[in-house]
């Protein structure tokens, strides 16, 4: 299987609807350096598209 193709039969398998896009990825970590998230510590956060289901 080409580069391509695993590509673009991920989203599919993995059963989210899009790769995420950089802008996505920097908008939570801007939200994290900012004065907003003083009281956040010791925390994980995933940003998958909701690959892992979870409650």
């Amino acid at each position: 299987m080409s580069v391509d193709e695993a590509t673009a039969k991920f989203p599919a398998e993995a059963g989210i609807a899009r790769y995420g896009r950089p802008e996505e990825i920097a908008e939570l970590m801007a939200f994290l350096v900012s004065p907003a998230a003083h009281w956040m510590t010791g925390s994980t956060l995933r940003m998958d598209g909701g690959e892992v289901k979870s409650i």
